[in-house]
């Protein structure tokens, strides 16, 4: 009755198709999920009609070798080929399809047929006598395990040596000769062998605390980005999508005899803003890949906008490379090849793949737009119009070179050159005619060799145009990969969106180190190491990504917390003055940089009569949740082994205390406080910058979240500014040089640091300390 409803409930014609599809002898589930695929069933529809008009009977094997076909082989040029075979009989099990279609990929254009049936075993006959001898000799030299674990013993080796060395055989054959041996050997099952196996249990130790977090830490730590999946050089052909022309395999061999099968990949950015944390992923896999296969790396400037390139913009690109430790092999130019993508240009026009345009900008926006009507203006008009675009004889705005292509997402020839009169940045006004992205890259990658063109996922939809336009030029085409781009919450990466920002007063530059520009996070004090080590945790990954920042601020505070010195800070400063000690002062300690590394560098802390603490590690009157300093509660002295007990304080006319008087006493068994406070004594001011996040909402550009947009959403209080003391030897510490202030957090001079007046930028928090409550 529930098939019967069922059928009722399918169209007619998909009814047809089913029962078309059913003579490949495929389950009822799998016609009904393969007829969804309206262009895979027309490729089996075609194979059985093929099939009828030779009188061939689609038996059960033959139904089974044309569905894998029809999946696995994507273009369809050599399908035939092997579809003949499959039809004469001729290729008869999934061994030797696979072997037909791998030599088909890695021979595109016009495989040989001679070769192909070589290759695929055709003509090979495998006996049943042949079967036997190779299983019984397996089988005797495995003959006392097999006796040992009786039914048991796993067969999938053996069968998997067998079929090694007699490629063609049936793997359904070689699995009833084995069974058959072992079953005439051992006999008939025992109740034993029907018996199941009994899983023990092996007791793990149970782990403490701190043993558990650093195993998950060893789990989480990242490797080197794995790259797998990618075609090998010289292999573009075997990418799904790639476009195969009578030219492909010609300029593949030219390309690899240039190149010596060397990986070549390329980082293109804009010299129109400042990088960003995503940037940061493209430079770790386009660098990153080309490493992990001692191939070479280009950063190439994609400088095709004269309007908003400033040398700032090319000068911090290339530090930020270098910021995270990869050099280039060459740094290129966009602009390098102007004349050269000018003459393409030419060839695509006489071609009749371009034309010259007159529709406005505002015409050719969004992507319902009026077809052109000089579209199909004759080609001896373009070339003179584009040649008169050129000399500056046209308007700018007045005329575009359009390709004859459309783009995945469904935009219609897409502008190759419009009309600009700018002086370009490093051409001058040698030109007035300037290209576009999608015309460029393409292009550019073709002329240097790229083997793999890696970009972010956007740029999926001008795949077949990219394909399409080294084709129609006829020049090599290199492969297109797309990886999903990397966000981060609570900011933006907007190039425009930043400089509205920097422009309303809410930041103070593309630096400013509440943003996650490249250039911010490393004036903010974020190791290069702990960036790359973020974006290798993230992995190359198809799926578009916004992480919460603490993920990377995680990393950074791993990385800061092994190489950062230990230095004793108050962000506001409380004057504390000894009236009576157990310890001749001054007195002076030797404290380790770094705790953990006894053999590693030390220095010296000096405590005398007066000296300084953090007003917050002071009250008048402690609760039960507060341990520090208080006039009921002694506080330790970190490093110097003293406890404080306060015996008097100093108040301003506001009743504000200003001055806390204590007696120090030596640390011991019966005189242990509940917490230890840093102190500074004898120190130096500072500038210290704390930052929050810069937004209060994790999607400020969201308008479901933020409805009045992003700067409505700006935090006021995300910069924090103290007048604190440090320890005098910080004193002439460099720019960038990272500290962690005890008990607070990770701190960096910032570049604002002069030689009378030292600036800290706050990088990153310590983890939760319950020894500040």
């Amino acid at each position: 009755m529930f098939n019967h409803l069922l059928a009722s409930s399918i169209p007619r014609y998909l009814t047809r198709r089913m029962s078309s599809l059913a003579r490949l002898g495929l389950p009822e589930s799998k016609v009904a999920e393969t007829q969804k695929n309206t262009q895979l069933t027309g490729v089996l529809e075609g194979f059985l009609a093929s099939a009828d008009k030779r009188g061939v009977v689609v038996d059960g094997v033959t139904g089974k070798l044309m569905y894998g076909l029809g999946t696995k082989l994507k273009k369809q040029d050599n399908m035939g080929q092997i579809l003949d075979l499959i039809l004469e009989k001729k290729v008869t099990s999934d061994t030797q399809l696979t072997a037909a279609l791998e030599f088909v990929k890695a021979n595109p254009v016009n495989p040989d047929q001679s070769r192909l049936e070589e290759f695929c075993g055709v003509g090979v006959v495998i006996t049943a006598e042949q079967i036997k001898t190779a299983v019984s000799a397996k089988v005797e030299a495995n003959l006392a395990q097999i006796k040992t674990q009786r039914y048991r013993y796993n067969t999938g080796p053996m069968m998997g040596q067998i079929k090694k060395e007699l490629k063609w055989a049936d793997g359904s054959q070689i699995k009833a000769e084995i069974d058959s041996t072992i079953a005439g050997i051992l006999g008939a099952k025992t109740e034993a062998d029907n018996k199941p196996v009994e899983k023990v249990k092996q007791k793990q130790p149970k782990q403490k605390t701190d043993e558990k977090k650093t195993a998950v830490m060893a789990e989480e730590e990242p490797q080197e980005i794995s790259f797998a999946g990618f075609h090998k050089v010289g292999e573009n052909y075997t990418t799904e999508g790639y476009v195969i022309t009578p030219h492909t395999m010609r300029l593949l061999k030219e390309h690899l005899e240039r190149t010596n099968g060397t990986v070549m990949t390329r980082f293109p950015p804009e010299p129109n803003g400042i990088l960003h944390i995503g940037h940061a992923k493209a430079i770790n896999i386009n660098f990153g890949f080309a490493k992990a296969f001692s191939g070479k790396c280009y950063l190439r400037y994609d400088d095709t906008n004269p309007e908003k390139e400033e040398e700032k913009f090319f000068t911090s690109i290339l530090e930020m490379v270098r910021w995270l430790g990869y050099e280039p092999f060459k740094i290129t130019h966009s602009s390098d090849r102007f004349q050269e993508l000018f003459d393409y240009a030419v060839q695509m026009i006489k071609s009749g793949h371009a034309y010259v345009c007159h529709q406005s900008a505002d015409e050719l926006k969004g992507f319902d737009v009026k077809p052109s009507p000089w579209r199909d203006r004759p080609i001896e008009e373009s070339l003179s119009l584009f040649d008169d675009m050129k000399h500056g004889k046209i308007d700018e705005g007045a005329a575009t070179l359009r390709m004859k292509c459309i783009l995945e997402e469904g935009k219609v020839d897409p502008v190759a050159y419009r009309i600009k009169f700018v002086a370009h940045h490093r051409t001058g006004n040698d030109w007035c005619i300037y290209p576009t992205y999608d015309y460029t890259h393409c292009i550019c990658d073709s002329l240097e060799d790229i083997t793999h063109s890696l970009c972010t996922k956007e740029f999926q939809t001008r795949r077949s145009s990219y394909y399409w336009l080294c084709n129609i030029l006829e020049i090599y085409c290199p492969v297109q990969w797309e990886y999903g781009r990397l966000n981060i919450g609570y900011n933006i990466m907007s190039k425009r969106k930043i400089a509205k920002l920097i422009s309303e007063g809410l930041v103070a530059d593309y630096d400013d180190p509440r943003l996650f520009t490249l250039t911010a996070l490393r004036r903010r004090g974020f190791p290069p190491q702990a960036v790359n080590t973020f974006v290798k945790k993230c992995g190359l990954t198809g799926a578009q990504t916004q992480l919460d920042p603490g993920m990377l601020e995680a990393c950074v505070r791993d990385e800061l917390n092994v190489s950062a010195e230990r230095v004793m800070a108050v962000l506001d400063p409380l004057e504390v003055e000894v009236v009576g000690s157990e310890e001749t002062l001054p007195c002076t300690v030797t404290v380790p940089n770094i705790p953990g590394q006894d053999e590693g560098p030390t220095h010296s802390v000096s405590l005398n009569k007066s000296f300084f603490i953090d007003n917050t590690d002071f009250r008048e009157s402690a609760d039960k949740d507060y341990r520090r300093l208080a006039l009921n509660q002694t506080v330790g002295l970190k490093h110097v082994g003293l406890v404080a007990t306060v015996t008097d304080v100093e108040r301003d006319s506001a009743g504000t205390v200003t001055k806390v008087k204590v007696k120090l006493t030596k640390l011991s068994a019966g005189n242990k406080p509940k917490a230890f406070i840093q102190w500074v004594c004898d120190g130096v001011t500072a500038e210290v910058r704390d930052y929050s996040r810069l937004f209060f909402h994790k999607c400020p550009e969201d308008p479901e979240q933020v409805p009045g947009g992003f700067l409505t959403d700006v935090n006021p209080d995300s910069l924090r500014v103290y007048d604190a003391l440090v320890e005098s030897r910080l004193a002439g510490s460099s720019v960038y040089t990272s500290y962690q202030f005890e008990r607070i957090g990770f701190y960096t001079v910032d570049q604002d640091t002069t030689g009378s007046r030292l600036v800290f930028n706050n990088t990153v928090s310590l983890r939760e300390d319950s020894g500040k409550k």
